[in-house]
């Protein structure tokens, strides 16, 4: 059985990924935590801990039965949890059950051996040492009636809450169980060309010379065999390319822009969809966000690209609130990607599903519907305005939609994807497109 990285560092490489487990416990992003995980343990610790955050439903039900009393320290849990996951899938490879793609692989001995190291690495997991080795060793052996037990908790058979588990069966009654699985499977690296300065072909060509072979998707799209780093792919720092989701990049297709128009993108960090548009035209645009640290991602989006021009305003604004920031002049199209549950982007997001809270739904659709409404006064007679969504609740899309459009029944709805579905022909992230037109 393939064991990597080597023993040696496995031990600080796991408690790495659980203390950014520990850190999503306590209600942190994911990306949050490994932004402050030492650079030279990042890439193992975040392989680490996306798939434990794919199993978490698993893992925690597990111990929950195994330990029905939450060990005190969190870090102790995180590590408990961590090595369930690692455990079930190393049993799940010897049973000759395939794993997706760079699913972490350790033979038992070595997974328990080098978790109590980790343990005993920290002075706060110390104590633990005990309880983590014996835990995962009644795993090993009473797992077979541990599964059985498990097989009917949604939670558990699905490593989704089960809110968010009745919510998608209840949206998508053919489809929930495809949905689900798909959100366990690492999501592939697709790459839009910047047609400024290469074809999508010729950047095909450069890519097969370094050895990296990609399939077209899309216009402007290649999609890899192998997710590579960025720094491994030719032409990330001439700005050549941008790493885009293909059912992102629907975005700047939809929407009908000609040189020289007045263009809104009312929630643009972090920037792909901006860069995409005036890739494709040239554009009197504003980006606007709320956010002045994800804004100013944008903004280096745009000079590696060369994107860059005094036509092109950056504006750190609430979308929801226009009389702070509009000046008047209306805008021929505006694309509105508004705030969501990501809830379509949950695979290459994992921790987005533990995060989420359901009550959530009906916030960000609350919010969702404040934007939409404050951004349609701004658009001119005869423009568009593309609503869209990385999610796949029908209550932040198609439901959405509707009733806006009972809010304004002069707006014209026009052909777009509406839902579309994670893992489709694509292999795209789960998203919602809607195409408004103004009445001239």
């Amino acid at each position: 059985m393939p064991e990597s990285p080597q023993p040696a560092v496995l031990s600080d490489q796991l408690l790495a990924a659980a203390r950014a487990i520990r850190a999503v416990l306590g209600g942190q992003s994911l990306s949050e935590a490994l932004g402050a995980t030492p650079a030279a343990l990042r890439p193992a610790a975040q392989a680490l801990s996306f798939h434990a955050m794919r199993r978490l439903g698993h893992a925690r039900a597990v111990r929950e039965r195994l330990v029905p009393r939450r060990p005190p320290e969190r870090l102790a849990e995180a590590l408990i949890l961590l090595g369930l996951s690692l455990l079930e899938a190393g049993m799940r490879q010897a049973e000759g059950t395939g794993q997706p793609p760079g699913t972490p692989i350790y033979h038992e001995h070595t997974l328990v051996h080098q978790l109590v190291e980790a343990a005993a690495a920290d002075r706060r997991t110390r104590p633990a040492k005990g309880l983590i080795n014996a835990v995962l060793r009644r795993y090993a052996r009473e797992r077979a009636t541990l599964l059985a037990a498990l097989a009917s908790q949604p939670e558990a058979a699905w490593n989704h809450p089960a809110w968010w588990v009745d919510t998608v069966r209840d949206a998508w009654p053919d489809d929930w169980r495809t949905i689900l699985e798909a959100a366990d499977r690492p999501p592939p690296m697709a790459l839009r060309a910047n047609i400024r300065r290469i074809t999508r072909d010729a950047l095909r060509a450069r890519l097969d010379e370094a050895g990296l072979a990609a399939r077209a998707v899309g216009e402007d799209g290649l999609v890899l065999d192998t997710p590579r780093p960025v720094t491994g792919i030719p032409g990330y720092a001439e700005g050549w390319w941008s790493v885009q989701d293909p059912s992102a990049q629907r975005a700047a297709r939809l929407l009908p822009l000609q040189d020289g128009q007045r263009v809104l993108d009312a929630c643009a960090a972090p920037g792909g969809k901006t860069a995409h548009l005036l890739e494709r035209h040239a554009l009197r645009l504003t980006a606007l966000d709320s956010d002045e640290g994800r804004l100013a991602r944008v903004s280096d989006t745009l000079r590696r690209l060369g994107l860059d021009s005094p036509e092109v305003v950056l504006r750190c604004a609430d979308a929801a609130r226009p009389d702070d920031w509009w000046d008047g002049q209306p805008y021929d199209a505006i694309l509105a990607d508004v705030p969501c549950t990501a809830s379509g982007v949950v695979r290459r997001h994992p921790d987005i599903r533990w995060l989420r809270r359901a009550d959530d739904l009906a916030r960000t659709a609350a919010l969702q519907a404040r934007i939409a409404d404050a951004l349609w006064p701004l658009l001119a007679p005869g423009g568009h305005l593309l609503y869209a969504t990385c999610s796949i609740f029908p209550q932040e899309g198609e439901q959405q939609v509707r009733a806006f459009l009972d809010r304004h029944p002069e707006a014209q709805r026009l052909p777009a994807p509406s839902h579309i579905l994670p893992g489709g022909p694509d292999d795209g992230d789960g998203f919602f497109y809607a195409l408004l037109r103004k009445p001239p």
